[in-house]
């Protein structure tokens, strides 16, 4: 074996790892001068993360277009399966780079818009729709790679004829078979493009409450109070109706409800509410209410109106008034509470002269007040 065989391959694997790591090097230094340059555009940053995907790319090329010049014996019998293997591997590089070129773009774009963007409710749409915009250019990206990982095959575009050919009955089938996910697929595209739903919205799905965590082309993830996860195909989204309670502001307003006797202090429950309200950080101080709704034999229903700035706060608020009315009313207005007679009165007119006194008529019960709302 002469010193020319032994240094050909040599040079050309050791010639095509040294250019793309040089290269590779250099790329990287200009983003990272880029990226200290312009700290406002986060895409430079971004872009670095390219690195990997695009020295895979530089070293798959060199040595496809030089592999066959390395003079080695086992090299020069494998010519065409080594050049398969090479263009495969050079194939899904380029579709690796370019899924995290358009990662980045997409993802500096928006950062740039919620940087700069007040509206809330604007930036989860602009995110709900990137989101999807960026799981369509992947998954296209996808097919387009192994559409041509496919067609390196000298067998395959000998088939791909018959395959054109017969494209409308596939299509068809095709259509018939996949109608469910071809409905979602619409669906999410829909949802994305139409605003209906976005990443962060407030939901009330089937009885559900909670947040809209993930939404892909397929399916949507709900996030309940408790830590659950409810997922859904987002094509139910636009067939049924459903809650959102970020749709045209954060701003919400809530009731609490007592069941209270006919004695009750209506009066004075309301400047307690008030109290209760101004003392409360929850509260946004838009507006409150107190007045009684609706009346029984034996009860009358009180409604609490309060108001905050979101759903998180709005029960927040919701809580506190019900805690602190229920305690205020317990400590100063006990009579208030109902009660539910389980024993016949002794005598109606000591039972009556003891109401009036304040106290309990023997055999009786308090029931605390109760909450629908």
């Amino acid at each position: 074996m002469s010193m020319e065989d032994v240094l050909r391959p040599l040079i050309v694997v050791g010639g095509s790892i040294v250019v793309t790591l040089i290269l590779g090097w250099l790329v990287d230094l200009a983003l990272r001068r880029a990226d200290t340059a312009r700290p406002d555009t986060p895409l430079w940053g971004l872009l670095r993360r390219c690195r990997v995907p695009l020295q895979v790319v530089l070293v798959t090329a060199l040595l496809r277009g030089f592999y066959d010049r390395t003079g080695v014996a086992f090299i020069e019998d494998h010519e065409a399966g080594l050049g398969q293997v090479l263009s495969l591997i050079l194939i899904a590089a380029t579709a690796w780079l370019a899924i995290r070129a358009a990662a980045a773009i997409v993802e500096s774009s928006y950062s740039r818009y919620a940087a700069g963007a007040r509206d809330a409710a604007r930036v989860r749409r602009v995110r709900t729709q990137v989101t999807l915009i960026q799981r369509v250019v992947t998954a296209i990206v996808i097919v387009v790679a192994a559409a041509s990982m496919l067609l390196t095959f000298p067998r395959m575009q000998t088939v791909g004829q018959s395959m054109l050919a017969s494209a409308g009955l596939v299509g068809i089938v095709a259509g018939v078979a996949a109608q469910s996910t071809l409905g979602n697929l619409f669906a999410g595209l829909q949802i994305a493009f139409g605003d209906m739903v976005r990443i962060g919205d407030t939901v009330v799905v089937d009885k559900e409450w909670g947040t809209v965590e993930e939404i892909t082309l397929t399916f949507l993830t709900v996030r309940t109070w408790d830590e659950r996860r409810i997922t859904m195909p987002v094509s139910y989204f636009t067939s049924k109706p459903f809650e959102n309670w970020s749709r045209g502001g954060a701003q919400m307003t809530g009731t609490v409800f007592f069941h209270l006797d006919h004695a009750a202090p209506v009066e004075k429950m309301r400047h307690r509410l008030h109290e209760i309200l101004q003392n409360s950080a929850d509260w946004d101080g838009r507006g409150w209410s107190l007045v009684v709704t609706d009346t029984t034999p034996t009860t009358i229903q009180v409604r609490a109106l309060v108001t905050a700035r979101d759903s998180d706060a709005i029960w927040s608020v919701r809580c506190e008034v019900r805690e602190r009315m229920i305690d205020w009313l317990r400590a100063e207005h006990p009579y208030a509470l109902p009660r539910v007679v389980t024993a016949a009165a002794p005598d109606g007119g000591e039972n009556a002269a003891r109401l009036a006194d304040g106290q309990r008529t023997p055999g009786t019960l308090d029931k605390g007040p109760g909450l629908d709302g």
